[in-house]
């Protein structure tokens, strides 16, 4: 529980509807008609953002005949994409209180709470009944969770037999010390990054069987190259992670980009099937 509280402190942070608005104001928008696509700047909390995203989604086969879980969810990128895009009803979880409270209020804006509703809790306790979902993701979330085989247990009671899971986490890849602070974690203490076969093997043992697995690396070195090299010609954009992340920034997404590029993590999906 204590885990819980620093993860939950790191990630919190008042006045996101608020500072997103006013990001968007800046960049032109209309705040009272918005797209999900207009929020992808900032909603899309991890390595490859929205192409990232839609890729997952497009690997779990998302329909408007399913609804899909998405555990920690953050402020609702993924979870608002899902319905957009495919049509699906969704529902997301997140143990940061503020995170909730911006997803909640992002979709009305959107346009998509009949198709999407969020709430408050852990990953490893959900207050979901059995067999409840058609299909769940879990993007940029275990490396937070020390116990992974509670978590997939979790998940794997939660969804209907024969449904998929679509995991989208940073895997250590390479041996290293890893940077800090990072994106998900300031210090070690909260940090709980595995390799690829102890997702494989902890998703097996909880009833899982693994069907697909690729690598985001590429992509998501190419995206951040391509960032940068627009960030240094137009400068910063008003909406983007600095929303979420605040004056640490800089510092954290330098870390996590020097990782990749020496191989010692990568962002990889994996999608899985209950028997």
């Amino acid at each position: 529980m204590e885990t819980e509280q620093q993860v939950a402190r790191h990630y919190g942070r008042s006045g996101i509807e608020q500072a997103i608005l006013e990001a968007l104001r800046a960049s032109g928008k209309d705040v009272d008609r918005l797209a999900p696509g207009d929020l992808s700047g900032a909603d899309e909390f991890h390595l490859g953002w929205q192409a990232a995203t839609a890729e997952l989604a497009r690997d779990l086969g998302l329909g408007p005949d399913l609804h899909v879980l998405e555990v920690g969810c953050g402020i609702g990128g993924p979870a608002r994409h899902f319905a957009a895009a495919h049509g699906c009803r969704v529902t997301g979880i997140d143990l940061t209180a503020e995170f909730v409270e911006a997803a909640e209020a992002l979709t009305r804006r959107c346009g998509l709470a009949g198709l999407v509703s969020f709430r408050q809790g852990s990953a490893l306790a959900m207050p979901f009944p059995d067999a409840e979902f058609d299909a769940a993701t879990l993007i940029h979330v275990g490396m937070n969770i020390a116990d992974k085989a509670a978590l997939f247990a979790e998940v794997r009671r939660v969804l209907k037999p024969g449904a998929r899971f679509g995991v989208y986490d940073v895997m250590r890849i390479g041996d290293g010390e890893l940077p800090y602070p990072m994106p998900w974690a300031a210090t070690p203490e909260t940090s709980f990054v595995e390799r690829p076969e102890t997702y494989r093997r902890l998703l097996e043992q909880s009833g899982f069987t693994v069907e697909t697995e690729h690598s985001r690396r590429e992509l998501a070195l190419r995206l951040g190259r391509e960032m940068r090299e627009r960030a240094a010609v137009e400068g910063a954009p008003p909406l983007g992670l600095h929303i979420l992340m605040g004056p640490a920034t800089r510092e954290r997404m330098g870390n996590v980009f020097a990782a990749l590029e020496r191989g010692l993590i990568a962002p990889i999906e994996m999608v899985a099937r209950g028997g």
